[in-house]
């Protein structure tokens, strides 16, 4: 059943690339970066286009480039669409671009990071399991969103429990599947992150374990290699994350409760607890963009150290290959 859950996603996702790559052209670099009417910027989304709607919300929407939305499940998902040469602009968070470098060709660098809370991201057990605590999992079948965030912290939650990750029968599956799966007992218990999580205690699941304080709470953005060699693409992306930073910040001055209504309508949750989470949230890691550090590359590397030392990476990957500080000048200028 899940092999065919999977083979099904590639197979939408594949058709979903496709797509995109048919419906946009990129704009070159003989744009020049003052002339941004031009440019076009396909930006990956996860879960649901929140960045869209938070800078509408925020009245900053109105840039002098046309920014179009992807949706995926995943950040995972994201990268491969840039792969592909279907975006040009990925959100995730650290683990999606080490598994899109892995082969030693990557197309793309990452480019700015974006600090942001780890809350939401969990491993559940559906109403009336018997397991309480990750230990409970040892031998059990459990989901979990491949080369993700889950990934990352399900195995450290193991490795914190005293188990190996061959202690557990470990089944990858996209959030929705994953949900399904957990729901009609396919699954004992489901790591995961964002809408499908919140979903799940919708629909009575409880936690047995948090990602919370294992995540760096880095969420980065990752630009293709042609956009770095378009000025116009450059100054666009520069100037759409520290939009987004300032309507994170315009939310946190006194606006909450308008946004956490649009949240709640667009994640089906009750409206009490959509403005819980964004107040959480924003308390835990206020939502705001940075420059690349070496810090930020030393804390990838962790996490891409311990994926070796799972086996997921058949070698070890030296991320700082991957990073780059080309966009620094111009998003420190437009921060």
């Amino acid at each position: 059943m899940f092999q065919r859950t999977m083979r099904t996603s590639a197979a939408a996702l594949f058709l979903m690339l496709t797509a995109a790559c048919g419906a946009s052209a990129e704009a070159e670099s003989s744009s020049s970066s003052s002339d941004l009417s031009s440019v076009t910027l396909r930006v990956g989304a996860t879960g649901w286009k929140s960045e869209e709607a938070i800078l509408k919300y925020a009245g900053l929407d109105d840039t002098a480039y046309k920014v179009r939305w992807n949706l995926f499940q995943g950040g995972d998902q994201q990268l491969q669409a840039i792969r592909a040469g279907a975006l040009d602009l990925a959100s995730s968070s650290e683990i999606p671009p080490i598994f899109a470098a892995a082969d030693g060709d990557p197309n793309f660098e990452v480019v700015a990071v974006q600090r942001a809370a780890t809350l939401n991201q969990e491993v559940v057990v559906p109403k009336g399991s018997k397991v309480t605590d990750i230990a409970g999992l040892k031998g059990r079948k459990v989901g979990y969103v491949q080369n993700t965030t889950a990934h990352y912290f399900l195995y450290e939650l193991l490795r914190q429990a005293g188990l190996k990750w061959s202690d557990i029968d470990a089944k990858p599956l996209l959030p929705n599947d994953g949900l399904a799966a957990l729901n009609g007992g396919g699954i004992d218990a489901f790591a995961s992150y964002g809408t499908s999580i919140i979903t799940a205690h919708q629909q009575s699941a409880t936690t047995v374990g948090s990602g919370e304080d294992i995540l760096s709470g880095n969420f980065l953005w990752s630009a293709r290699d042609s956009v770095l060699r378009s000025p116009a693409q450059k100054a666009a992306v520069a100037d759409l994350i520290a939009r987004i930073t300032r309507a994170y910040a315009y939310v946190r001055d006194g606006q909450e409760d308008g946004f956490a209504k649009i949240t709640a309508e667009a994640t089906h949750q009750p409206l009490a607890q959509a403005r819980k989470d964004l107040l959480d949230a924003q308390a835990q890691r206020p939502t705001a963009a940075r420059t690349v550090g070496d810090d930020t590359i030393a804390s990838q590397q962790k996490v891409a150290d311990a994926f070796a030392e799972l086996g997921a990476l058949k070698e070890k990957l030296d991320v700082k290959s991957f990073w780059t500080n080309a966009l620094d000048a111009e998003l420190r200028k437009a921060l």
